[in-house]
């Protein structure tokens, strides 16, 4: 106890700087996957992508990241073993974020589309497994978050091959593709609009004071459909029909129209990653400032301070604006060559997988939600579409970062506990 009031200062200063680093992690690195597809496909610029994802991450994050960070703060570890050593635990969400923030700087250099998730868990994992034994971890819980690494791809793949199918179905083999596209997407940007919104009404506006059941959540979730598809028809009829040389098939016109819609699935993907993932830099540091400002009990009820959710939201921001475009490439142009139409059913695919996690507060990983709903659109269209060595180079990222994330934690972890006893 005496070493929490002698350094609570100092701890809470420490969490915030490697909170804000880990943030940063989480922008350069998996909000890349927010605008991959948007950007990759052409119907967004760069620029653009990192407009919609200041103002959307930041929203994600403040309004609906509050049920995922108590999964990453409480779910893993079983608290009523560090009551008697609470600064254990303080060293060990140090050591987590300063960890998983140094594997996402290595990995972002090198323009790998890792796991923030698998990052932060692994490192979770690790401290516990050095610092208290392996009987403190809830492995139920790790399970849980575990299966659902290979539940999402396959799910948010499933949802984009069917929406995609869809698209070709309703759309590309229509008499007139251009006619049909302005006759159906309103109906998906509506889908965008009713589900983001939908998830953030149930789920993500309790610590803003909001209550809703979930009747006055539905229909204010289809209200805020029906003006989202509204904005989008407004904006879908300034589209033109006018036909190039090249293109026989009169597609160009029809991608033109879904280039609007994918600035509606861009604004969804980027709120439901700050939803979801601002939990990964947040949820150590309120863990943190929950055990020095209860004096060092441990497992003690506290919501995550507002602040701390605008800290996260800001370093997600940062981390974008400087360093997001490594990894924006390898999403967006590296797995499989995308158009609006594809890159809208991977995207709206993604964001329903991840908003729904959200609301369940499972943590999982947007970037193998992502990378499995652009492959799930890659499949629609034949094997051959797919570039397998780029697959094969993410999928090996992915399998270096728990053992990556836990092994630096448990160096960090031994460092900060001979630095302060």
């Amino acid at each position: 106890m005496s070493i929490i009031a002698q350094y609570g200062d100092v701890f809470i200063f420490l969490a915030c700087a490697f909170g804000l680093f880990m943030a940063w992690g989480v922008g350069a690195n998996d909000v890349a996957n927010a605008m991959g597809t948007s950007v990759g496909s052409k119907a967004i610029t760069i620029k653009q992508a990192i407009l919609i994802a200041v103002v959307f991450e930041f929203l994600g994050a403040w309004l609906a990241g509050g049920e995922v960070t108590d999964t990453i703060r409480k779910g893993i570890i079983d608290p009523a073993l560090l009551k008697g050593d609470p600064q254990l635990l303080v060293y060990g969400m140090l050591a987590s974020l300063l960890a998983a923030a140094t594997w996402l700087l290595i990995a972002s250099m090198r323009g790998w589309p890792v796991s923030t998730t698998h990052s932060i868990v692994g490192a979770i994992v690790g401290f516990a497994m050095a610092g208290l034994g392996l009987e403190a971890i809830g492995w139920s819980k790790v399970g849980q978050i575990a299966a659902s690494w290979v539940v999402s791809p396959l799910m948010s793949g499933t949802i984009a091959f069917m929406l995609f199918k869809s698209v070709q179905h309703l759309i590309f083999e229509n008499r007139d593709p251009f006619v049909a596209a302005k006759r159906y997407v309103p109906m998906y940007v509506f889908l965008v609009g009713f589900i983001v919104a939908m998830v953030t009404l149930t789920k993500g506006l309790k610590h803003v004071g909001l209550q809703l059941g979930l009747g006055e959540s539905l229909l204010y979730a289809v209200l805020i459909g029906l003006g989202v598809m509204l904005l989008g028809g407004f904006l879908e009829r300034r589209v033109s029909r006018n036909r190039s040389e090249d293109d026989t098939f009169g597609f160009a016109g029809v991608e033109r129209v879904f280039g609007v819609l994918m600035l509606f699935t861009a604004c969804a993907m980027a709120f439901a990653h700050g939803s979801n993932d601002v939990a990964n830099a947040v949820g150590p540091l309120a863990a943190v400032i929950t055990v020095v400002q209860s004096g060092g009990q441990v497992g003690g009820q506290a919501l995550v301070p507002w602040w701390v959710l605008v800290l996260g939201g800001g370093g997600i921001v940062i981390g974008l604006v400087t360093y997001g475009h490594k990894v924006i490439a390898t999403v967006g142009t590296g797995i499989t060559e995308l158009t609006p139409s594809r890159g809208f059913a991977a995207t709206l695919a993604a964001a329903t997988t991840v908003v729904l996690a959200s609301g369940t507060g499972l943590p999982i990983s947007t970037t193998h939600t992502l990378v499995g709903a652009v492959l799930g659109v890659g499949l629609a269209r034949g094997m051959a579409a797919l570039n397998l060595r780029v697959i094969g180079t993410i999928v090996m990222s992915w399998l270096i970062t728990l053992p990556a994330g836990a092994g630096l934690a448990i160096m960090f972890f031994f460092m900060f506990k001979g630095m302060f006893g």
